[in-house]
């Protein structure tokens, strides 16, 4: 299920309400709980997100293949869910393990470890991680809170208020570190969803003439608003889409890293990136940008993993994710060769009327190989 709320958890992502931001509302709790956790608290949303084989092939081994972070220590897991990898890290050797689940959830995931007879390691805690509170500080925090274009969801505030309150100076955060990487795209949405907008806006000019004709009422008044509306949804808003690698254009550039154990609420509230990409390809289109993500399970510098392992939901034909990739498409799109430079800049901050979906201002300079400027434009998408 890819809902309005999923971003992917691992055992379920529902931790706690987040920071609200500088820019955001404050968040009310209640509110938050039905747009939001609700969706994780149902079995079939679980089945699905266990089912990413690429997630959970990362996760497992990243556990497994590093069982000295493990093995004698206290772990963390930040929205449990299913308990999945809170059960895994009593496995690999760890003495305590809380598992915090903020829905009801949380009783599925006491039944899970009872099954797997880890009840005497595994505590499950029901309740937001900005609220509980533990006996002890812990030598691993461990969490997939990765939403769409990685931070669509906000979970990581939830993750950060864990590890400033209950991570040893010498603990380690799994992942250890995050990436978000943008790249050029051609790809044929753009005509597909100008048609969507067409169909919805002529079916509304029927509607409204049917309106008038029948029961006398002019609803000329609310077309701007229904075509603003339309065109928010259906050309504005950024697409989840299993990219081929094929239909990247050009080289892929990073736009964001983060070192979990050392990221800030505020420097993930707002992200600006100013980067270039060169088309590597010969004549063809530029419809749009792709977005996605990698994290990598590095530990930290004094206490290194064994084995590095990393997670990606790059374009694969192969290994796709339940993430896919977020597709930022341009109405019109713009010929480019090979050897054309392009002049990325983004700003991705969080909605003022949510705060965890996200809005992104894309600009684009393209210059031919010469130097030459060619065209630029520019364009508010909403990631939701």
């Amino acid at each position: 299920m890819r809902s309005a709320y999923n971003g992917g958890a691992m055992g379920g992502r529902a931790a706690g309400t987040g920071g609200s931001g500088k820019s955001a509302a404050p968040v009310d709790k209640e509110v938050d709980y039905a747009q939001y956790f609700c969706t994780y608290s149902f079995l079939y949303h679980q089945k699905d997100m266990l089912s990413d084989r690429v997630r959970m092939d990362a996760y497992f081994n990243a556990v497994f293949e590093n069982k000295h972070h493990f093995a004698g220590k206290t772990v963390l897991d930040v929205g449990t869910g299913s308990g999945i990898l809170a059960i895994w890290s009593a496995q690999a050797g760890a003495k305590k393990v809380y598992a915090v689940e903020a829905t009801t959830m949380a009783d599925h995931a006491r039944a899970l470890v009872k099954a797997n007879n880890l009840e005497h390691i595994v505590e499950v805690i029901q309740g937001s991680v900005e609220d509980i509170s533990l006996p002890e500080k812990v030598d691993v925090i461990i969490s997939e809170w990765m939403g769409y274009f990685l931070l669509r969801e906000s979970m990581f505030d939830s993750v950060i208020s864990a590890r400033d309150r209950w991570l040893k100076p010498t603990g380690v955060m799994y992942p250890s570190h995050a990436r978000m990487w943008l790249a050029p795209i051609k790809s044929n949405l753009a005509d597909r969803k100008k048609n969507d907008f067409d169909g919805a806006m002529a079916d509304w000019y029927n509607f409204s003439d049917e309106i008038k004709s029948y029961y006398g009422v002019d609803m000329d008044v609310l077309s701007k608003p229904f075509a603003e509306e339309q065109e928010k949804y259906y050309i504005q808003t950024a697409m989840w889409n299993d990219l081929n690698p094929l239909q990247i254009i050009g080289t892929p550039t990073i736009v964001k890293e983060m070192d979990c154990l050392t990221a800030t609420v505020s420097e993930i509230e707002e992200v600006r990136s100013s980067v270039s990409s060169v088309i590597n390809v010969p004549l063809t289109k530029l419809c749009g940008f792709g977005g996605w993500f990698d994290v990598q399970f590095r530990g930290r510098k004094e206490d290194p993993a064994q084995q590095e392992i990393e997670l990606t939901t790059a374009p694969s034909e192969q290994h796709c994710t339940h993430w896919g990739q977020q597709v930022f498409i341009m109405s019109n799109p713009i010929n480019v060769g090979e050897g054309d430079n392009l002049n990325l800049g983004l700003v991705m901050s969080r909605s003022k009327e949510n705060h965890r979906l996200m809005e992104v201002e894309l600009n684009c300079e393209i210059k031919e190989a010469s130097g030459n400027a060619k065209e630029s434009f520019k364009k508010t998408y909403f990631i939701e």
